[in-house]
């Protein structure tokens, strides 16, 4: 008897409907094949499936079984498509025969007791699914709470092959999960009201924040840079649903969701070591999974002791930091990720860390000073919105108790600003101003005769190339959104132009 069921297989974050076909001869000798390009996950499964049945007291077919997965001409990986197969078979017995399996989905790997085990990747399959059509999915307990984020879609869990074969055959009865409220967002763990001093790179870092712009941090060891950095997910803004739910489908695939929290509320603060390899870096293997530039979307990657990467690893991020996609090529077919994050990055200016320094002299060759700074190629340098000087601090910096603003504060005016951005690219799918293109920069960034006369002695100076001239003006547009104000005015400007200087400083 010839029954179908349907699964479903990822290429990268996009879902593809797998049909799965059984017939269950009645003539020949007990034989069980699986066709239409199963990788080897899928071919034990014809020995996970028989005892399966068995400690399950189900009845597995003593003849020959054949099991094609369509399409056929794509290579179906992983052991998400054990339960689908699974119904399949028992249905190839004429199991289940008032249940109709048009627009229901499986997900689930079977283990040799029977249980239901958790699959990765769910929540970008019942998104997948769902709009392919399919109504109803049937999911192991343990990815519930993520495929219940999905609307619209009617979502059941067991924990064995037993239990779902009882509701199938109208023996028992099951209600769909209920959709999951928000997480709660976490705690602030680091404060600005912490950092003594640095009142420019703070005030650096709420525009970065603002307008999602990358800086790089340069200064002596012990200055803050780190501290800083680590203080920047504090005054970032909260996920819209729509990120939120980008970023949850990116853990989902990289299997990195914690169990009590299938929704990520909160921005990523991705902090990789510098012996980062390239696949570590953009996402690599077979069947790619994301690297830390993609499990950074909507959120912070931080590169400390920037040099110290390698240098052919920080040049992959150039493509993904304009486009806010990330797509990796393999015989198996193109698979695209989205990478639209915030580059955060420090660095000492030169070797032993003192190049500059007013109180501990450098002890570096020029020619080691060189070949250190030139591990940032110039190309990357230039895609960097915000540079920033982080000078060491001093002994009343550190033993006054000052004033500093709290992060909550700060979070305010981000906020604000946002939702100014919001408003201005509302008919324009951008998220924020670093985001703009050509295009919206003609629009929204347009100077007054004063502003241009201004940059146009800057540039004539400092001999930038035309991506600073985009970046400078993305970066007034959001100095000009914290105040408030619809206009760039020169002196939004003429901030936006001081933070372009440590290239000139250090990288001549």
């Amino acid at each position: 008897m010839l029954a179908k069921t349907f699964g479903i297989c990822l290429r990268g974050l996009e879902g593809i409907l797998i049909e799965i076909e059984v017939d269950v001869l009645n003539r020949g000798l007990p034989r069980f094949d699986i066709v239409g390009l199963p990788d080897t996950s899928l071919r034990e499964a014809r020995e996970r499936m028989r005892l399966s049945f068995e400690n399950s007291g189900l009845s597995f077919p003593r003849h020959h079984i054949v099991a094609n997965l369509a399409p056929a001409n794509l290579k179906k990986e992983g052991p998400g498509l054990d339960l689908p197969l699974a119904i399949a078979i028992m249905a190839g017995q004429g199991a289940f025969p008032s249940f109709s399996f048009e627009d229901t989905v499986f997900i689930g790997e079977i283990g040799l007791d029977g249980r239901i085990r958790e699959v990765r990747g769910v929540l970008p399959m019942i998104i997948s699914a769902r709009k392919l059509g399919i109504q109803k999915a049937f999911v192991p307990v343990e990815n519930a709470p993520e495929a219940a984020l999905v609307e619209d879609m009617k979502v059941f869990s067991f924990r064995s092959l037993g239990e779902l074969a009882s509701y199938l055959s109208g023996e028992q009865q099951v209600e769909a999960i209920c959709p999951q409220q928000k997480s709660k967002v976490l705690e602030i763990i680091h404060d600005f009201a912490e950092v003594k001093g640095q009142t420019s790179a703070k005030r650096a870092m709420e525009i970065a924040a603002a307008g999602g712009h990358n800086l790089i941090m340069v200064g002596s060891p012990g200055s803050g840079k780190t501290m800083l950095a680590k203080c920047m997910p504090s005054i970032l803004p909260q996920m819209s649903m729509q990120e939120s739910l980008e970023v949850t489908q990116i853990y989902s695939i990289s299997g990195q969701l914690q169990s009590l929290e299938r929704l990520i509320m909160q921005r990523p603060f991705r902090s990789p070591h510098h012996s980062i390899s390239n696949a570590g870096l953009v996402g690599g293997g077979r069947n790619p999974l994301p690297g830390e530039i993609s499990l950074a979307h909507h959120g912070v990657l931080f590169l400390d002791e920037l040099p110290e990467f390698r240098k052919d690893v920080l040049e992959l991020m150039r493509q993904p930091m304009e486009e806010g996609q990330l797509t990796i090529a393999r015989a198996l077919g193109s698979f695209s990720f989205p990478s639209r994050f915030m580059l955060l990055a420090a660095m000492n200016p030169c070797p032993c860390g003192y190049y500059g320094d007013p109180q501990r002299p450098c002890t570096c060759s020029e020619l080691s000073i060189q070949k250190y700074r030139n591990r940032i190629s110039g190309p990357l340098l230039d895609r960097i919105d915000l540079h920033v000087d982080v000078p060491r601090l001093s002994y009343r910096d550190m033993v006054e108790p000052g004033s500093s603003e709290r992060s909550e504060t700060i979070r305010l005016r981000v906020e604000n600003a946002r939702e100014r951005q919001l408003a201005r690219f509302r008919n324009q799918s951008l998220p924020n101003n670093a985001a703009m293109q050509s295009k919206q920069i003609k629009q929204f960034c347009s100077l007054s005769h004063e502003s241009q006369a201004l940059l146009n002695l800057a540039f004539r100076k400092q001999k930038w190339s035309a991506r600073a001239y985009d970046r400078i003006l993305k970066v007034s547009r959001t100095i000009a959104d914290l105040a408030d104000s619809k206009e760039i005015l020169p002196s939004h400007l003429a901030e936006a132009i001081g933070y372009r200087g440590l290239d000139q400083k250090y990288f001549i």
